[in-house]
């Protein structure tokens, strides 16, 4: 069997369904989040395209320090589409908006990521993380008439942009500039949460393809699942991994183009490549949206903090390791387990927050991390 693709909206392209996600890739031992696995990450990245993926998304700050430096993630992406690769498939990447001071250096980020990424030209560059603060810095930078140049050039394709606010501001961005695509969260968790569901089908009505990120939740909707998630797939007299039924959700939606999924072990290309060449727009039964709305309610009940572990607020300039906080967090409320709270050194415990306010202006899902942090000192670091 081979890959579904779909085109992707007004550029006309047609992309593969499943989307190869380059922030999460494999690590080497010891967690330095810089260090990838480069054999291991080549050989699954190579698989998925030898399979039929051909959209391979990464970002300026993807396995780096925090969201103030240059990651990883692009030169190891330059160098495992060598030996014929880079031809295969189109190439997204992101301009950092939230270092953007200027018009210049718009252009100095562009032509840095050309050459960390070993190409002559970009065929989807985003305007990264976008918010209503955020727009409004780069709009006034002149972000319209670099994107005009810079398809003028030949030195990107198309232009579009991630989004991470309230859904009041996404027809804002949305209308701001002619875009060719965006890139929105959406899961069976998050219908309105972000663009939500009313940002999906503006942007479709606008004929803009419509990338999907973090459609298990960071893999919140895929392992570790709460007793009585799991029952309730147990329950289905349809068979599937939870990791199956979240993407199947996003694939129903016939405004979605493609998704991107963070896979960064063999088991799981092979697993949501075969998925990804059964699954269909639209096809989903009534019972299979009842077992769904199942689970929904049993997450909602339970998950406390809306953290995806997007590792965007770090670094933390006192040292809290805010995801795993949050993290170990919601596990006490979903699983009623504490014991790996102590694993953090006392520096990246919540009792460290200075209350700077540094993360809340990069968290995408604007969480009040403060008064987060204060709940989870309470369940953890008790006076």
């Amino acid at each position: 069997m081979t890959l579904l693709y779909r085109k992707f909206g007004k550029t006309n392209e047609m992309v593969s369904i499943l989307g190869f996600g380059c922030m999460r890739l494999p690590l080497l031992p010891g967690g330095d989040s810089s260090k990838i696995d480069e054999k291991l990450a080549t050989e699954i990245i190579r698989y998925a395209i030898d399979e039929g993926v051909n959209y391979i998304d990464t970002a300026y700050p993807y396995h780096g320090t925090g969201m103030g430096s240059a990651g990883q993630s692009e030169p190891f992406v330059g160098k495992v589409l060598r030996d014929g690769y880079r031809e295969k498939v189109k190439i997204a990447t992101k301009l950092p908006s939230w270092l953007i001071k200027t018009r210049a250096d718009m252009d100095r980020y562009l032509n840095e990521q050309l050459e960390r990424l070993q190409t002559d030209t970009i065929d989807f560059y985003l305007v990264h993380a976008l918010n209503s603060s955020l727009w409004k810095n780069v709009k006034e930078a002149g972000i319209a008439e670099f994107l005009d140049q810079a398809i003028l050039d030949g030195r990107i394709k198309h232009a579009g942009f991630s989004y991470h606010d309230k859904e009041e501001n996404f027809n804002e961005i949305a209308d701001g500039y002619d875009w060719s695509f965006c890139q929105i969260q959406y899961n069976y968790m998050d219908e309105e949460f972000q663009a939500g569901r009313k940002g999906l089908e503006y942007a479709a009505q606008k004929g803009l393809g419509i990338i999907v990120m973090e459609p298990l939740r960071g893999g919140k909707l895929a392992v570790n699942l709460p007793e009585e998630v799991q029952t309730v797939f147990n329950h289905s007299a349809i068979k599937r991994t939870p990791a199956e039924w979240a993407l199947r959700w996003v694939w129903d939606h016939q405004e979605v183009s493609l998704l991107l999924s963070g896979m960064n072990s063999m088991d799981q290309v092979v697993e949501n490549i075969k998925i990804a060449q059964t699954t269909t727009e639209n096809s989903f039964t009534g019972t299979e949206k009842q077992v769904i709305e199942d689970v929904r309610n049993v997450f909602r009940q339970r998950v406390k903090v809306n953290c995806t572990e997007c590792g965007y607020c770090m670094p933390c300039p006192s040292g809290v390791n805010i995801p795993g906080c949050f993290s170990f967090y919601n596990n006490y409320h979903v699983f009623g387990r504490e014991e790996m709270y102590r694993m953090l050194q006392p520096g990246q415990r919540a009792s460290a927050c200075i209350e700077c306010g540094q993360c809340e202006i990069n968290c995408p899902q604007s969480i009040e991390i403060i008064e987060e942090l204060k709940n989870v000192r309470a369940i953890f670091e008790p006076a």
